[in-house]
């Protein structure tokens, strides 16, 4: 549900509106739609908000929002203007026999204000306009231009609503228009609105210590960051007291930095989160602020948020946390690869006085986090599934991939993060909380028929949790554990944001929240609001933030999926380039999906391209040899044929 939607559901106070519903507002404010009880403007009980979905017969309806609610029926001659997938208001019909009925009184959301398509020349020799999405044909208009006239497999960026051209974006055959493609497709934003970057610009960069004396000087601490050789921000920093066995997880403060509704405010809650193509990142916040005051460089003083963590040396459960403003100063910037190093030569090239400084925590926290690890495996699940790194020339070709498998430094610093994020989560009853709800037994069921194909038959087991297990072990023996996982992980739901905490069940935690990445997640942001809120005893504050806190995780939930969306179609817009350029070569796969959209990937340098396939008596991981036939650039699909089964 939209988070308008929610907040008309739940109630809510006219500033408390984002300025894109503010049109709405007083249209459902005129046409007597809501009434305002208890202060708190909501729908008159009349009325009901929601989602339009529309079958095959061109009929919609509203699904139920409680038990006890039936869903309603909405005629084609109701629908006023909305079309499938908007937020509409509709209004029940009392009088009307049989099914429960309703017609729209408003669209408050389009689910679609724009369209991206191409020109195409079909089968038949015909002149088309294609959708990018959908592959299905429609109309685009250019005024006083006759757009035949047009390069075939030019794409254009069109209005939903009238079809007529905003934008050309280039041409298919050129590999640079795939950036613009795959941002479009899932709303991301490149360039900042200039009241954003004003604002950024405004902001001091030298941190005057005198001016914070209410906040904890760490400067003397020998903190430091980890992060990838590439990283243009540093959100977090670690430091280690082995004496007190406390760890202390300072965090970029930006929310020190970033007012309620000012202009960058307003534009990190509309992007929610940065998203990261192979050769640029598309960030949260200016990179005035992103890659420089809020970064926390090495040996520069930064102003940070601290959670600071004792932990019992025996048990390793955290003794006491604690939340706070400080002052810290980095004394150094490590990348995964150097700290792997470290790990593995237990440090004997460190010769620099700072290094051997940290050295003297870093190797213990090591080995307290490889603890912590395992002892957080009883409860969760690792899954293996390494990350594809792919590498694109000046021309935005594809030229290398190489699979990122988590290592030793990688682990070092997601344990510290899971403690700092378990912490935020422990401090609220109701908030922003990480949420990842254990698999439906329909989808346990679906995997468990997969599973018995190749081989895999569990007969015992206590739960959800020791039946995972169980299948790893199996999967382990028949030495197909990465292919098994991503089985396992298609039938769990996604994580996602939630008001209300249910635990995670991926990781095992029965608190679990973000605190660690405010320069790149809005939901980090809205917690350190939220925590220091809490730590001020700030009443008004924290009521604005809890009134508005389900529709915030309902805004952070959507953003999240439509970056991690881009992210995925660029890459496979890469690998379909790819493909096309090698067409009727052979490959080795293995079959990755069955049934009449057979599936499989290519076993080659170039990991994660995928070729559907038709072929009967295919099992799931056959080995076989397959040629790549056709490749549909716009739509990244790649078409094989097998050659033989091994």
């Amino acid at each position: 549900m939209s988070p308008f939607a929610i907040e008309l559901k739940n109630g809510f106070l006219e500033e408390d509106l984002d300025n894109e519903n503010q049109a709405s507002f007083r249209d459902l404010k005129s046409m007597g739609v809501i009434e305002r009880v208890d202060n708190l403007w909501r729908l008159k009980s009349l009325y009901r908000v929601g989602e339009l979905y529309i079958n095959k017969q061109g009929r919609g309806f509203i699904e139920a929002i409680t038990p006890s609610a039936k869903d309603l029926l909405i005629e084609p001659n109701d629908m006023k203007d909305a079309n499938a997938g908007d937020t509409v208001v509709v209004r029940r019909i009392i009088a009307r026999r049989g099914r429960a009925s309703a017609k729209v009184v408003l669209v408050i959301k389009r689910a679609k204000i724009f369209d991206i398509v191409y020109t195409n020349i079909n089968e038949s020799g015909a002149f088309e306009i294609l959708n990018i999405k959908t592959s299905l044909p429609t109309t685009a208009i250019m005024r006083d231009f006759d757009i035949k006239a047009l390069k075939i497999g030019t794409v254009l960026k069109i209005d939903s609503l009238t079809n007529e051209v905003l934008e050309i974006f280039g041409h298919l055959g050129d590999a640079k228009v795939d950036e613009k493609i795959s941002l479009a497709l899932f709303n991301r934003r490149d360039e900042f609105e200039q009241e954003s970057i004003e604002q950024a610009k405004s902001i001091d960069l030298d941190i005057d210590v005198s001016k914070y004396r209410d906040r904890i000087d760490l400067r003397d601490l020998d903190f430091c960051t980890i992060d990838p050789v590439t990283a243009k921000d540093f959100d977090d920093a670690i430091y280690f007291d082995i004496d007190r066995y406390t760890l202390y997880v300072a965090i970029a403060d930006v929310s020190h930095y970033i007012d309620y509704f000012s202009p960058i405010d307003r534009e990190a809650k509309k992007r929610g989160f940065t998203t990261y193509f192979p050769h640029k990142s598309f960030p949260m916040l200016p990179r005035e602020l992103s890659e420089d005051i809020c970064s926390l460089k090495p040996y520069q003083d930064r102003l940070a948020f601290v959670c600071k963590i004792e932990l019992d040396r025996e048990s390793l459960e955290p003794i006491s946390e604690e939340f706070f403003e400080a002052i810290i100063h980095s004394k150094r910037r490590f990348n995964y690869n150097e700290v792997d190093n470290i790990i593995k030569s237990g440090g004997v090239n460190i010769k620099r006085g700072n290094e051997k400084r940290i050295l003297k925590y870093l190797l213990p926290l090591y080995r307290v986090t490889t603890k912590l690890k395992e002892k957080r495996l009883t409860r969760g699940f690792d899954f293996r599934s390494d990350e594809v790194k792919i590498t694109i020339d000046s021309e935005h070709n594809l030229l290398s991939t190489k699979l990122e498998p988590s290592t030793p430094s990688h682990s070092l610093i997601e344990e510290c993060m899971l403690l700092a994020n378990q912490a935020s989560a422990k401090l609220f009853d109701y908030g922003i909380f990480r949420v990842h709800l254990p698999p439906q037994l329909n989808k346990l069921e679906e995997l468990l028929t997969e599973l018995t194909t190749i081989g895999i038959t569990i007969n015992e087991y206590e739960d959800t949790p020791s039946l995972i297990r169980a299948i790893q072990r199996e999967a382990k023996k028949i030495n197909l554990e990465s292919e098994v996982d991503e089985m396992i992980i298609k039938s769990l739901k996604q994580a996602t944001y939630s008001p209300k905490n249910v635990g995670h069940f991926g990781l095992g935690f029965s608190h679990y929240s973000h605190f660690t990445s405010p320069i790149r997640r809005y939901s980090d942001l809205i917690l350190h609001r939220l925590i220091k809120a809490k730590l001020k005893d700030n009443k008004k504050e924290i009521d604005y933030l809890l009134r508005n806190i389900e529709p915030l995780c309902a805004t952070v939930s959507e953003l999240e999926r439509e970056s991690t969306k881009a992210e995925w179609d660029f890459r496979d817009r890469k690998l379909a380039r790819w493909a096309d350029r090698h067409k009727q070569e052979s490959f080795n796969a293995h079959i990755i999906e069955v049934g009449e959209s057979a599936k499989a990937i290519l076993d080659c340098d170039i990991h994660g391209v995928v070729v559907n396939l038709k072929g009967d008596n295919l099992m799931l991981f056959d080995k076989i040899e397959i040629t790549i036939d056709r490749v549909n650039i716009a739509t990244t699909k790649i078409v094989g044929t097998i050659l033989k089964k091994y």
